[in-house]
């Protein structure tokens, strides 16, 4: 039985390693107030530019958000 269970825990751990892979910070959504304090910008900067173009949020309708990879090829122009 106890042959069984260490391939399955195996397996089970590195399912897990790749989950936590996929849900770091690139993945992580960000608000304004984020971006700003991410790139040591004013909030006021980062809206405007938004209002420019330049920087696209993920979710425009209601509290906009980023994902972080957008934010930091926004911050790499």
């Amino acid at each position: 039985m106890n042959d069984i269970l260490i391939p399955i825990i195996e397996r089970l751990d590195k399912i897990e390693s790749l989950i936590k892979k996929t849900t770091t910070s690139k993945s992580k959504l960000m608000t304004i107030k984020d971006v700003a304090e991410y790139s040591s910008l004013s909030q006021m900067s980062v809206r405007r530019a938004i209002h420019k173009g330049t920087l696209k949020p993920f979710k425009d309708i209601g509290k906009k958000l980023f994902k972080k990879d957008d934010v930091d090829r926004w911050l790499n122009i």
